[in-house]
């Protein structure tokens, strides 16, 4: 072990903090200049290790701080880091970090960072070697020249604190300071005795005189005895007759009072059976008349639907002839539409091929006139032009025109093409349109009862709704009135409860019940009372146990407690006892065995979690047949015993009972006010669901009458969309008409566009054909040929095409005849039909429409009506069941009430009575008490009181006792407690003797402690003398080899003879310690055998020299981790400062050495060297090189 590092701040002269470089485990030299700080460096390890700064006062300590220029320095502390990798200090940890802080106002310790007192701090450092009675391995400076002018008896002195003398010392002046107490009780002790002695010397002498008072006395009292005994049992007789007919009426009286309670109990129960009666009545009755408005309402609208379904039916007949007529009608045009359909359906195939066979001849017919007509014009043209050239320029230009003519035409067939496809598909979506619209027209029926049903199904909805909302209504006026009353038994609960505890808990327990379930708040289970059940049996029983701890609040755990404990005292609403769960530690309880001991926690049932509350309070407690075994049980077992009546008996004795009203009940409380506390939350809990469930039918009721509405304006749109949608269908199919004609015209431009077309085509190739021929005048003779057959094939042509010509044309005239019946005529006349018919058909909006739903309501109000009745049947039939048992609720309360006045006035006659009882009784129980006083006055009677005045007759007593009276007058003078007092003298004279005899014995074993005290403290001295000389004379040696030192022990019986001086050791032993003046240094510096000389007669230097000896031989004698010296060799020669550097050296093998120096030996052994420097009154220091440190030391020597 030894010192790593040291931090100092504020200390001295060291300001700022200043950490340290480690130090080396061997030897540290420290230089600097003076007045930098050196010594106050070692003043702060002192500080922190040594005894030196004991307690300070303010000054003492404000003198350590820091005091220079700059911000004043309110606390310093130093710190040491010791290296523990030897574990020399049991801490279990490799550095060991000591500090230690100073202040104005404060001086504390700490080890390791944490606190800790100055007794531990020394308590370690001894542990690890550092000796208190030993302080030498802390040099400081001076204290060499201490030693070296110090005196022999000084050092004997020396010499015995350094062998831990002064622990002897104080145990001696302790057992010196007892001795003397010792024997100044037993002067006290002598000093009593003489004055006991004498007393009991005259108590002999009135011995006599007082036995024979005691005679006269004795009979006296035994006289006394048999008249207070006598009367004590007379009255003891008749106070026993008193009391057996008080008990008998106690018993009929409690009896009476239990019945006069039940029944009282009993009444509550009707009282609160006719509340509920009468609060069913009131709801039967506001049913009643909600039921009657209701009846009222329906049977007007009833009466209205009955006369609207009267004048419907009466306009039904003719309503129904007419539609009977348009019925007919109608299916005579249906079927002609149908014949004409079919007959057009047939035709227009044979009109579709008449017409295309008609085309294909004329476009046959059109190609051959042209190749005819090209051959006719070749022919011509061949006398027209006088060579191929000329007739191959014309028919170029022929063919240009051709090709632009040809151009034309055809961009006009793709536009015809184009709005002949969009013509198609306007038709097409115009077909779909009419299609559609008829598809309507023929469903229309269809769709106008489908929209009857849907109102149907709405208003059948909707007075489900209502029905429903009705309901409703009657349960909310149902809901406010047993509400309202929960309310007011909930408020006279919580009453009654409140009367029951004190204010600030009443409070308290309100805050919590509102502050429970709410975010932050979990783990609130309730109060105690609320939390248990138990048989009425054990009611009084666990009332009396648990006391106001029935209001205590069971809560999860400490912090919940806390936080709750917090609210209630920031906005002061309350106090509250709280049982946290994880903080209640039960105790096992030793519970009897036995069938008359049954345990109270095994009666109640309540939460398993939280046991731990129920065990805390009713764990230790039984219940007993009766207060006698309770109170064996209490004191036995160390339990609370209670009986069934609430008789309680602790285990220190205690007892507590008495009456106990049940009608104050703390748990009937808890739980009245928890039923009706939970029963006004159900209801209102209901109450406010049932409103919000008739807002939302509210809602619904709106909605569905919004959706009524909806579906009848569809309705009505349905029924008057015929017309509109016919007039619709007729435009449409005109259009369609109009678009068709359209169509045709544009295929007819078409098909003559694509002839004109296909005949420039043939043209142009001709023309093509004819270029590419020979030039010649006349035509050849394939082309006279072919013209010759085309000429037969015209004429062929032409006849058949006017044959088809005319079929085509029979064909379309009667397919146009045909079309425009259906348009003109029949269709018209068919869509009128429809339409009169729809007017006249079965939807609401019609006539027998409006008939059928006017049924359909009368009979929905029929069956509404018919409910209605039911219910006040079954309203009137509940009103008298609960009048009946109103009556038979009221005629039993009568004659409970009859009972209750006869009880009440059996009661008041035992009442009377037993207090006649109690008067002759008190008087009685004072009698006896007075008998029983005087007898116990008497004291301790004689046998003869027992034996001989037992059966002596009272008038025989009374007139012997005035006898005895005046014979006891003549010794009015005699000391009656001579007796007392010379026993109790004679024992206190025993105690005396006793107590000086241990006094004696303990003067005794106090000189025997002495002795061995002294013993072993001469044993110590002599010891500590033969290791310190032998050391010394070994370092000696080392430091002058040629020299030789010895310590040498001077004596009271030394005179001028110094051989004496040589003496053995065993004859030093005889003389012993007390014989010790001093102790001496003798030394040679030249010679092992010259004559020695005495300290006071060396050089300074040499007696340096011997005091360093004499420290490293007290050092070597118990030995430190460390060891700092200051400036020791300040005064050395420097041979012995050579020697001395040397033997630190070697010594630094096993120590740590930390030293200051201006000189250069040490510092050229040492392992580490440290500067210390001053600057702006604050000193710092730093590690500097050994030939920096040997310059610094150089330069300070010159």
């Amino acid at each position: 072990m030894h010192i790593k590092q040291i931090i100092i701040q504020g200390f001295k002269s060291y300001k700022d903090q200043i950490v340290i470089e480690p130090f080396s485990p061997k030897h540290n030299v420290i230089v600097g200049r003076n007045g930098t700080g050196k010594s106050n460096f070692f003043a702060a390890i002192r500080f922190v290790l040594s005894d030196a700064y004991t307690q300070m006062g303010r000054e003492e300590r404000q003198a350590l701080l820091h005091e220079g220029s700059g911000s004043a320095v309110m606390t310093a502390y130093v710190e040491i880091i010791f290296d523990n990798s030897d574990e020399r200090f049991p801490t279990g940890t490799d550095e060991v970090v000591l500090r230690r802080s100073i202040g104005a106002k404060k001086d504390e310790y700490s080890l390791n960072r944490k606190n800790a007192t100055k007794a531990d701090v020394m308590n370690l450092l001894e542990s690890a070697g550092f000796s208190r009675s030993n302080p030498y391995y802390i040099v400081p400076q001076g204290r060499v020249t201490t030693l070296t002018n110090m005196k022999d008896k000084e050092r004997l002195n020396l010499l015995k604190e350094v062998a831990g003398t002064q622990v002897y010392e104080a145990r001696r002046a302790e057992s010196l300071r007892i001795m003397e107490d010792s024997e100044h009780k037993r002067e006290k002790t002598d000093e009593s005795m003489n004055v006991i002695n004498n007393r009991l010397e005259e108590l002999e002498e009135e011995k006599e005189e007082l036995r024979q008072y005691q005679d006269k006395d004795k009979e006296r009292r035994c006289l006394e005895y048999c008249i207070h005994h006598q009367t004590q049992t007379r009255a003891q007789k008749e106070y026993d007759q008193i009391e057996a007919l008080r008990e008998n009426g106690i018993e009929d009286a409690e009896e009476n009072s239990q019945r006069f309670i039940d029944g009282e109990q009993e009444m509550d129960e009707i009282d609160k059976a006719i509340g509920e009666e009468k609060s069913e009545l009131g709801f039967l009755k506001i049913d009643r008349q909600q039921f009657e408005d209701e009846r009222r309402t329906r049977t007007r609208n009833r009466a209205q639907l009955e006369l609207e379904v009267k004048n419907l039916s009466d306009g039904q007949a003719d309503a129904n002839q007419r539609r009977n007529q348009i019925q007919q009608d109608l299916s005579v045009i249906q079927e002609t539409v149908r014949q004409r359909e079919a007959e057009l359906a047939q035709l227009l195939p044979s009109y579709d091929r008449a017409r295309d066979d008609e085309a294909s001849i004329k476009a046959q017919l059109d190609d051959a006139e042209a190749s005819r007509r090209h051959l006719y014009d070749k022919q011509g043209r061949n006398a027209q032009f006088r060579s191929k050239k000329e007739r191959d320029q014309w028919l170029g230009q022929k063919i240009d025109d051709i090709n632009m003519t040809l151009a034309a035409n055809k961009a006009t067939a793709m536009q015809t093409t184009e709005e002949t496809a969009e013509l198609k598909s306007e038709i097409s979506e115009l077909e779909k349109s009419a299609s559609e619209l008829q598809a309507r027209l023929d469903n229309h029926n269809e769709e106008t009862q489908s929209a009857d049903n849907q109102v149907q199904q709405a208003k059948d909805h909707y007075t489900q709704l209502d029905d429903h909302r009705k309901e409703l209504l009657r349960e909310e006026a149902r809901l406010t009135q047993i509400v309202g009353n929960a309310r007011e038994q909930r408020d006279s609960a919580q009453r009654f409860l409140s009367n029951m505890m004190d204010a600030n808990t009443r409070t308290g327990l309100s805050t919590i019940r509102e502050l429970k379930g709410q975010r932050g708040y979990e783990g609130l289970h309730g109060t105690l009372g609320e939390l248990l059940e138990v048989n009425e049996k054990y009611k009084t029983v666990v009332e009396v146990t648990a006391g106001t701890s029935l209001f205590h609040y069971i809560v999860d755990n400490d912090e919940t407690a806390s936080k709750l404990t917090e609210y209630l005292t920031k906005y002061a609403r309350g106090r509250v006892t709280f049982m946290p769960i994880n903080r209640i530690r039960n105790r096992e309880i030793n519970l009897p065995q036995a069938n008359d001991a049954v345990h109270l926690l095994r009666k109640l049932k309540y939460n398993q979690d939280l046991e731990p509350a129920f065990v805390s309070v009713f764990g230790k407690t039984i219940i007993c047949p009766n207060l006698q075994i309770a109170s064996q049980y209490a004191r036995s077992h160390g339990v609370s015993a209670i009986t069934y009546d609430g008789d309680q008996a602790e285990k220190k004795g205690t007892l507590t009972g008495g009456y106990h009203d049940p009608r104050h009940s703390r748990l009937d409380a808890l739980r009245n006010a928890t039923k009706w506390s939970n029963e006004y939350d159900q209801s209102n809990n209901r109450l406010e669901d049932v409103r919000r469930q008739i807002q939302d039918l509210d809602q619904q009721v709106t909605r569905s009458l919004g959706d009524l509405q909806k579906i009848k304006q569809k309705r009505d749109q349905v029924s008057d969309s015929y017309g509109p949608l016919r007039h619709e269908l007729q435009g449409k199919r005109a259009e369609l008409q109009q678009k068709k004609d359209e169509l045709e015209r544009m295929q007819s431009r078409k098909e003559s566009i694509d002839i004109e077309v296909r005949r420039q085509a043939q043209e142009q190739q001709a023309y093509e054909s004819e270029r590419s021929s020979q030039f010649q005048k006349a035509l050849s003779d394939a082309e006279e040929q072919q013209l010759q057959a085309l000429s037969t094939s015209v004429q062929t042509l032409r006849r058949q095409y006017s044959e088809l010509a005319g079929v085509r044309s029979q064909a379309e005239e009667r397919k146009s005849g045909l079309e425009v019946e259906l348009r003109v005529s029949l269709r018209p006349r068919l869509e009128q039909l429809k339409a009169q018919s729809a007017e006249t058909g079965n939807g609401d909006s019609t006539p027998s429409g409006r008939l059928r739903e006017a049924q359909r309501e009368l009979q929905r109000t029929t069956e509404a009506i018919r409910s209605i009745e039911g219910k006040l049947r079954g309203n009137e039939a509940a009103t008298e069941k609960r009048t009946n048992r109103l009556t038979e609720l009221e005629k039993a309360k009568a004659e409970k009430q009859h009972e209750l006045e006869e009880i009440a006035k059996a009661i008041q006659m035992q009442e009377r009575r037993l207090e006649k009882s109690l008067t002759r009784r008190a008087q009685l129980k004072e009698e006896l008490a007075e008998c029983s006083r005087s007898i116990r006055e008497l004291g301790a009677l004689p046998d003869e009181a027992f034996k001989e005045y037992k059966n002596m007759s009272l008038e025989k007593a009374m007139r012997r006792l005035p006898k005895v009276k005046a014979a006891l007058k003549k010794y009015s003078h005699v000391n009656k407690k001579a007796f007392e007092q010379y026993n109790s003298f004679t024992k206190q004279r025993t105690v005396l003797i006793e107590r000086r005899n241990e006094l004696a014995e303990g003067q005794t074993s106090i000189v025997d402690l002495i002795q061995v005290l002294d013993q072993r403290k001469d044993e110590a001295i002599e010891r500590t003398f033969k290791q310190v000389s032998k050391e010394f004379a070994t370092i000696f040696e080392k430091l002058v080899p040629a020299g030789k030192g010895r310590l040498v022990i001077q004596r009271k019986t030394d005179r001028v003879i110094r051989a004496q001086e040589e003496e053995s050791e065993d004859d030093e032993r005889r003389d012993g310690v007390e014989n010790y003046q001093g102790v001496g240094i003798s030394v040679s510096f030249n010679s092992k055998h010259d004559e020695q000389q005495r300290i006071q007669q060396l050089s300074g230097g040499q007696k340096s020299l011997c005091a360093l000896a004499l420290v490293f031989a007290i050092q070597a004698c118990d030995p430190a981790p460390f060891y700092l010296f200051d400036e020791i060799d300040a005064n050395l020669d420097a041979q012995y400062r050579t020697a001395v550097a040397q033997m630190l050296q070697e010594s630094s093998r096993t120590a740590q050495f930390i030293c200051t120096t201006f000189r250069p030996e040490m510092v050229e052994v040492a392992e580490k060297c440290y500067g210390v420097m001053y600057s702006n009154k604050t000193s710092s220091i730093d590690v500097v090189s050994t030939e920096h440190a040997l310059g610094f030391v150089e330069e300070q020597r010159q």
